[in-house]
């Protein structure tokens, strides 16, 4: 057997943590999205970081910090038994095909079933639909945009919201307006429309300008998460349900963050109301081990686009894998048994009421709190009180948030931004997260809280050479900055 070239890094020096933090820095660097990490480094937070539990991760100087990050893909924490040794047993018993593109599947055909009759439970119209798997939420929600366009073929129009986020794919992105993310790709797929999140008046009357005959599909998120938790007003979600029914538009409900479990129920849609057409999911899905996307579709509308000879219409190479459905059908499975919708929606409470008293004592940096179950929200006053013009407000905007970010990363809680909502920072914790770390948890939220009483103070907290190179930084990379909250 020949050995490797020189230089090539083998498989066995990483998983015996041969490597140094400091080369797998430079090795990023070089190799990886320089830029991103070249930031993630400037604030401390680049890693990287290894397991000490499920719920909490260690840097290379043996400093400890809660996880409550992950974007909502990691339901039981990192590297949870759970799973693990479930795939242990995969990996020394599995017969099964692993990737059948063109033969039937135990592993699919159990999760496929599984997803159904568990959407099922919550609208009894999803009894008969069908499922198409995937790797990713952004291939899911493509997907999804596909049948809606099959079922109604020679309409133009989709309609998404302001503050939403679909993905980064073609399809997905045209439905995420944001011109940060947009405006280097366009021309985007054309019929992509706006409407303001949570208005129903909106909705009904840019539907009649468009003409409902016009209209593929709308997509919705229960509650949008980059968008910063935004939580829509009771009745929306049935509201547009019933209007959308009324014209025979397809509805998409984007649970991709908030389905099963995150927000206290199984699908936030159902919830609230709404009986989508389309139910998309991905995050928690793959219990934080695997890519696993899913688009589950009514029956009709499946065959429309996947029927007879045109089965082939749409695909995906690793969609279905058996190591993906394994931990997929596993990930189900444990939700279910442990019941960790109602444990979110009962620790979602908690960590709220935690949050609104931290508004309350600090309202000169916490401007505003938002939560469902364990998807959590701060949304902090800018770091510059004085009004600004429109570009320098928004980069002060970002910039309060990644400030946040570094100082909730030194009093050890790990956390998220959000990409729609510059001043919002993200608490997703585990669904299963012991109660006691869950305390120290918001323990350290609060002293987080008490060394920064005012917004300002995550300005002058930070070291002035890391101000100043953020500052650079933001400087040489100019880009179209998105207008934000507040």
């Amino acid at each position: 057997m020949t050995g490797l070239p020189h230089g090539f890094i083998r498989s066995r020096d990483v998983l015996d943590d041969r490597l140094t933090g400091a080369q797998v820095r430079t090795l990023e660097l070089q190799h990886g999205n320089e830029e991103l990490l070249y930031g993630l480094n400037l604030i401390g937070v680049a890693g990287p970081f290894s397991r000490v539990t499920p719920w909490e991760l260690e840097d290379e100087q043996g400093v400890r910090r809660i996880n409550a990050s992950g974007y909502s893909a990691t339901p039981f924490g990192e590297m949870p038994p759970v799973l693990t040794g479930f795939l242990k047993e995969f990996l020394e018993k599995n017969r099964a095909m692993s990737l059948p593109q063109q033969s039937s599947s135990p592993w699919r055909a159990a999760l496929e079933a599984n997803l159904v009759r568990l959407l099922a439970r919550e609208l009894p119209s999803h009894h008969d639909s069908q499922v198409f798997f995937c790797s990713s939420g952004t291939e899911a929600i493509e997907g999804a945009l596909k049948f809606a366009r099959a079922w109604r073929p020679g309409t133009k129009y989709s309609i998404s919201f302001n503050s939403a986020y679909h993905g980064k794919t073609m399809g997905s992105l045209s439905l995420t307006p944001n011109p940060e993310y947009q405006d280097v790709f366009r021309p985007l797929v054309p019929g992509a429309v706006t409407c303001p999140y949570g208005d129903l008046d909106a909705l009904s009357a840019l539907i009649r300008r468009l003409g409902p005959d016009k209209v593929t599909c709308v997509v919705v998120e229960p509650i949008q998460g980059e968008g910063g938790v935004n939580i829509p007003p009771e009745g929306f979600l049935r509201g547009l349900g019933e209007l959308c029914r009324r014209h025979g538009i397809v509805v998409i409900a984007d649970e991709i963050q908030t389905g099963l479990g995150r927000t206290g129920h199984w699908f936030e849609s159902a919830a609230q109301g709404l009986d989508p057409d389309i139910v998309t999911l991905a995050k928690p899905l793959g219990g934080g081990l695997v890519a696993v996307g899913a688009t589950i579709v009514r029956h009709a509308i499946y065959k429309k686009m996947l029927g007879g000879l045109s089965s082939k219409r749409h695909s995906n190479t690793f969609g279905g894998a058996a190591l993906a459905m394994a931990v997929g059908l596993r990930s189900l499975e444990h939700l279910i048994e442990t019941d960790l919708p109602r444990r979110s929606l009962e620790l979602g409470q908690i960590g709220l009421g935690h949050l609104q008293g931290l508004q309350a004592r600090y309202p000169r940096l916490v401007q505003e709190v938002r939560g469902q179950g364990l998807l959590l929200a701060m949304q902090f006053q800018p770091v510059v009180g004085v009004p600004l013009p429109g570009p320098v407000k928004e980069l002060v905007y970002e910039g309060t948030a990644i400030l946040a970010l570094r100082e909730l990363h030194q009093a050890g809680v790990m956390a998220n931004l959000s990409l729609s909502s510059k001043r919002t920072v993200r608490l997703t914790p585990a669904l299963d997260m012991p109660r006691d770390v869950f305390e120290i948890m918001f323990g350290r939220v609060e002293t987080f809280a008490a060394r920064n009483p005012a917004s300002r103070h995550l300005l002058t907290n930070t070291p002035p050479n890391v101000t100043l190179s953020l500052a650079k930084f933001a400087a040489s990379k100019p880009k179209k900055r998105t207008p934000s909250d507040g």
